[in-house]
């Protein structure tokens, strides 16, 4: 009898635990998408809101019917340009992120994870307000801006949290950050298109930090000894696999004994108990490279052809007007970015330099494609921009899954959050190359 009662503990303990894991996996789906949902919109509204400013209208008007697209040129040189850039708002919606990633992992350990969500919602939602009722350029930038920190913060924190879960919830949040892209984008654009104007749209949008706010406190499962509300650290018992040592699968044991083989080799003396100190930080820093760099240059060249020579490729005597366009290729490239970023549950690509590569070739076509002239449709374009999606998210979710698996539990934690300035510093400096060349090319 007392063995029954023993085995069906067991039994329901299991169920549980498995219950718990889909729970997890589910909530960080959800984070996943609310982060960087906010981000999205931005830059599928960055056509609008640089029209909203132009005309000084509020609310954004809808965007003109065909078809007499050739009337809503903002130029009289060969392309229809607007008068700034949407790298302006690439620029606003990264650089915030990007002094978020470059300091915070030195310091962030000492903010509890609690209260940063709240700092994210909070932002998140005075993004949506403030570029919904905005009356000038200046005060959507600053919109744009607070859903830069929303999103930075929440990337880097989520990604670190991680850490105290199973890996297989990096799975989750991959696939809810590509979701993040397909949900804005295409949620932007179609309520755009079947009439509600950009301001309302952006005000439905609201909804999104709730969400946020339910999935993290309400959803996730945190461990016993997960410090909420507090700035002191869980044991490393609770890093890395699982919620629990013994939970951990058993190939982790391999991966621990090759990381300290790969220490010893490389001369690291790092320290195995206790927090890390700003030395062993930038050692672990320098170790990063190798990830950051192949990460960053794929995300230049698809921010570069984003937001510096989408808005150039324009089709006059296409169905859809100039604004319509950009939305579109906005949602087509996020939609390769889900496949992609969903693609962890079933294949793992180990060489994202390869990946990055094949970016740069994307930005070089296009490139040419802009000032030559030479692609004949629309569609011709939505292919390539769903092509570059999918190699844009999987080198993100790639990037931090071997992060995850080839570093130790000590130092797991910060290097999530610190390896998160790769995607960041390639958008930074796409945006900054990108406005000299909208110039250029509107110049012509």
């Amino acid at each position: 009898m007392d063995r029954n009662s023993l085995n069906s503990d067991l039994l329901q303990a299991g169920n549980q635990d498995r219950v718990n894991h889909w729970r997890n996996i589910g909530a960080f789906w959800w984070l996943g998408l609310c982060n960087n949902f906010a981000y999205v919109v931005m830059l599928s509204a960055a056509h609008d809101i640089l029209k909203q400013q132009e005309t000084n209208t509020l609310p954004i008007p809808p965007s003109p019917s065909p078809p007499d697209n050739s009337s809503s040129s903002n130029s009289s040189g060969r392309y229809d340009c607007n008068p700034t850039s949407t790298a302006a708002v690439l620029l606003a919606d990264i650089l915030p992120t990007l002094l978020i990633k470059l300091s915070a992992p030195f310091f962030i350990h000492a903010v509890p994870y609690g209260f940063r969500v709240l700092v994210c919602i909070v932002t998140a939602t005075a993004s949506f307000l403030l570029v919904s009722f905005s009356t000038s350029v200046w005060m959507s930038i600053m919109g744009v801006i607070f859903a830069s920190v929303s999103s930075g913060l929440g990337e880097l924190s989520f990604l670190s949290l991680t850490v105290y879960f199973n890996r297989a919830v990096l799975s989750g949040w991959g696939s809810g950050t590509g979701g993040a892209g397909v949900g804005g984008a295409l949620l932007y654009s179609g309520l755009t298109q079947a009439g509600l104007t950009p301001q309302v749209t952006l005000l439905c949008m609201l909804l999104v930090p709730v969400v946020m706010a339910i999935s993290y406190y309400f959803l996730l499962v945190f461990p016993p000894s997960f410090p909420q509300w507090s700035s002191g650290e869980a044991g490393p018992s609770v890093s890395g696999g699982g919620s629990s040592q013994e939970h951990r699968p058993l190939v982790d044991e391999d991966e621990e004994e090759e990381q300290e083989a790969r220490a010893l080799s490389e001369g690291t003396d790092l320290k195995s108990t206790g927090a890390l100190n700003f030395t062993e930080k930038l050692v672990i820093l320098k170790g990063l490279i190798r990830f950051i760099v192949p990460l960053a240059v794929v995300y230049f060249a698809e921010y570069f052809i984003n937001q510096g020579l989408l808005e150039l490729l324009f089709f006059p005597e296409s169905s859809l007007s100039h604004a319509e366009q950009y939305r579109w290729y906005q949602s087509m490239y996020q939609i390769g970015v889900l496949v992609s970023r969903s693609s962890l549950f079933c294949m793992k690509i180990r060489w994202v330099g390869v990946l990055s590569a094949l970016q740069c070739v994307n930005a070089v076509l296009l490139t040419l494609a802009v000032y030559y002239q030479f692609l004949p449709a629309v569609w011709v374009v939505l292919i390539i921009v769903f092509y570059e999606g999918l190699l844009g998210g999987a080198a993100y979710v790639n990037t931090y899954y071997y992060i995850s698996t080839e570093t130790g539990d000590r130092e797991r934690e910060f290097s999530m959050a610190a390896a998160s300035v790769g995607d960041s510093l390639g958008i930074s400096i796409s945006g900054a190359t990108a406005l000299p060349l909208h110039h250029y090319f509107c110049s012509l």
